[in-house]
């Protein structure tokens, strides 16, 4: 069982894979009520994370070129979870792709990087 959203022109596509535990969230994101888009998503992640053992490995990879300032509360609320899940004991590690270009992706990444505990990597590459 997993997590599949499509990507639209103002939010980003999710796909959530429970049999790899492997949790990818893509695309830009400025939906016209944040809120809306991402608390169906934060339930999930509540059940999930419930079930998840702590043996098992979770890794979270990020691609966000662009977050405005609603969604980034929301964003901030599911990383906290996240964050949470792996004080707890869970083995979660986040990964954070942002190109070499876009100095504003990684400013970013580097603020939600210093509020959380997890193992957080900031990878430079290119789209592909």
């Amino acid at each position: 069982m997993g997590l599949q959203i499509e990507s639209t022109k103002s939010t980003p596509a999710v796909q959530f894979d429970t049999e790899t535990n492997h949790l990818v969230i893509s695309g830009q994101s400025y939906p016209e009520n944040a809120f809306k888009f991402y608390e169906p998503l934060m339930q999930w992640i509540d059940r999930y994370l419930e079930r998840v053992s702590a043996e098992e490995s979770v890794l979270l990879e990020l691609r966000l070129p662009y977050i405005n300032t609603s969604s980034t509360k929301c964003f901030m609320m599911l990383l906290e979870k996240f964050d949470e899940a792996y004080r707890g004991g869970k083995n979660i590690r986040l990964a954070w792709y942002c190109s070499p270009d876009n100095d504003r992706e990684q400013e970013c990444a580097e603020e939600f990087k210093e509020d959380l505990n997890l193992p957080f990597e900031i990878i430079l590459r290119e789209e592909a």
